[in-house]
């Protein structure tokens, strides 16, 4: 079915054969909690006749979201914690968050800022909030590098976007502005040469950072979009959330990681999901994540290996979680054969 419109409601999802009407009780209150949005590019992608679709799994909300555990928190990673003013987290020394929105094109239904994001969300900065948030990045020399995020930032108009890059470029000591965003997946069409353009200020490193999940959502027009962010001069990186039944096995995993690749979207971060409410039944193990990661070293291209982390609960900063080669002596290789380091000495080799 080729849509013409973003599906926003359980009823229009219904409509277009993507969950049984059966449900709509249900995942109306879902919706009532969590945003719901799906693009008509995410929407094609999806196979209804299969249950485990892992584009229905990122997308689709179901039943399972209005379960929360007693670990999970509607400020998982600590933003607010850590927010000297509205739309600033300052969580790190040398860099910040700048989240201008708080809408998406689409909802992920593992979102660990699901309880900030949507209509019911909280609300974008207003022009004085703007002021007030580059005033604090303008007084604080530390700040090497600004995250635009949200929300995702590139639903903003080029306009909003070259007001926004005029203001970070006039910051000195601000060297690097960094974009997280899904649309160039998700939306592609909204990649146009005048919002490509909208992303660039003098003197400033501009990157654009991806959010994909499944090789799937490469699209060809989703590449083309990337193409022209690439073509534009600003690298790529990918980010992708570890999520069971997604992407949770080896060939999944590395299908995506060279597709980002082929893209000319670098790897950068392998998320292990975040503790957000009624997302219990998308989380792996950091186990099933270490053994995945085990799993493509020495496989894959290193062009294709993400850093495996985690976000400590309640704002403690990022970590990288993945196996460990290197334990009293012993070093181990892809293959699990262990190897003395540093290698014995041979007989013949003086003292």
């Amino acid at each position: 079915m080729t849509l013409a419109k973003t599906l926003r409601h359980p009823t229009a999802l219904a409509d277009a054969g993507l969950v049984a009407p059966d449900r709509l009780p249900a995942l109306e209150r879902v919706a009532a909690q969590y945003a719901v949005a799906i693009t008509p590019a995410m929407a094609e992608l999806i196979d209804a006749a299969d249950p485990g679709d892992p584009i229905a799994r990122q997308f689709v909300p179901t039943e399972a979201e209005l379960h929360a555990l007693p670990a999970e928190s509607a400020d998982p990673v600590g933003d607010f914690a850590h927010s000297p003013v509205e739309g600033v987290v300052h969580r790190y020394p040398d860099r910040c968050l700048l989240k201008v929105n708080h809408a998406c094109a689409v909802y992920c239904r593992f979102c660990f800022r699901r309880e900030m994001v949507g209509p019911e969300g909280l609300r974008p900065l207003s022009p004085a909030a703007l002021d007030a948030a580059m005033a604090y990045i303008a007084a604080r020399p530390d700040i090497w590098e600004v995250i635009v995020t949200g929300g995702d930032p590139l639903i903003l108009s080029p306009r909003r976007l070259r007001d926004l890059m005029r203001r970070l470029g006039g910051i000195e000591h601000v060297k690097v502005v960094r974009f997280h965003t899904r649309v160039p997946a998700v939306d592609p069409g909204a990649i146009t040469d005048e919002l490509v353009a909208a992303l660039g200020a003098p003197g400033k490193a501009v990157y654009v950072a991806l959010h994909a999940n499944h090789a799937r959502e490469l699209t060809l027009a989703a590449r083309a979009a990337c193409a022209k962010i690439v073509d534009a001069g600003i690298p790529m990186l990918g980010q992708t959330v570890l999520l069971a039944g997604v992407n949770d096995d080896p060939e999944t995993l590395t299908a995506l990681m060279r597709a980002l690749v082929e893209t000319r979207i670098k790897p950068y971060y392998l998320h292990h999901a975040d503790l957000a409410p009624g997302t219990s039944h998308l989380r792996t193990t950091i186990g099933e994540g270490q053994a995945l990661m085990r799993a493509m070293r020495g496989t894959v291209s290193g062009l294709c290996q993400p850093t495996y982390i985690l976000d400590i609960p309640g704002g403690h900063g990022k970590v990288p979680v993945g196996p460990d080669y290197l334990a009293e002596g012993l070093v181990e290789d892809p293959s699990g054969r262990s190897h003395l380091y540093p290698p014995p000495r041979s007989a013949g080799e003086a003292d």
